[in-house]
């Protein structure tokens, strides 16, 4: 394949709470390439879901996302990733608790970083929170895909996941503050 075919592609990585919800708000936007449950921002290599969600490990759920910068943005994504969570809470998202469940932005290089730290600030400055923006923004690690049957859940699983978005009270709240629900 000649350098002029290889296609261009970049990642963003973002934790917003369960990683099952966080999958199909950007599986299927124009530019997306693929979009990876798995752990990161944590200390233990290969991270199972048991010990991820023990709380021991230092990881989030996360979702990697590749991306093709000529169809979209990264300002896009954190568009979309900001509809998705509440960014007043960082100690769980919505009915899910505790350090796995925290959200943020991890970046990978400068730009995303600058990015991120300018859209967190329009976000906190635009008052449609009543309490301030929490999510940190954080350098991005190493990222570990999960296990097979948690990628795609949404789809490989439509009846579970839709009941668990509406327990977890994560569509009652995007209802709330953005009038609607990405589900």
């Amino acid at each position: 394949m000649a350098a002029g075919d290889m296609q261009q592609v970049s990642l963003a990585t973002f934790a917003g709470g369960c990683f099952w919800c966080m999958v199909h708000p950007f599986d299927q936007m124009p530019g997306v390439l693929e979009v990876v449950s798995g752990y990161t921002g944590g200390t233990t290599e290969n991270p199972t879901y048991e010990e991820v969600c023990s709380g021991t490990t230092g990881h989030y759920e996360a979702v990697q996302i590749t991306f093709d910068p000529r169809q979209i943005t990264y300002e896009q994504l954190l568009e979309v990733f900001w509809r998705q969570i509440d960014p007043m809470d960082s100690q769980g998202q919505f009915y899910d608790r505790g350090p796995s469940y925290r959200p943020a932005i991890f970046y990978h290089d400068l730009q995303q970083r600058a990015l991120a730290e300018q859209s967190k600030a329009r976000l906190n400055a635009s008052g449609r929170f009543p309490a301030p923006i929490v999510v940190p923004i954080l350098p991005a690690g190493k990222f570990y895909p999960a296990e097979d049957y948690h990628q795609d859940f949404y789809q490989t699983h439509p009846e579970h996941y839709q009941r668990y978005r509406q327990a977890s009270g994560r569509d009652i709240f995007l209802a709330q503050f953005w009038g609607q629900s990405s589900k």
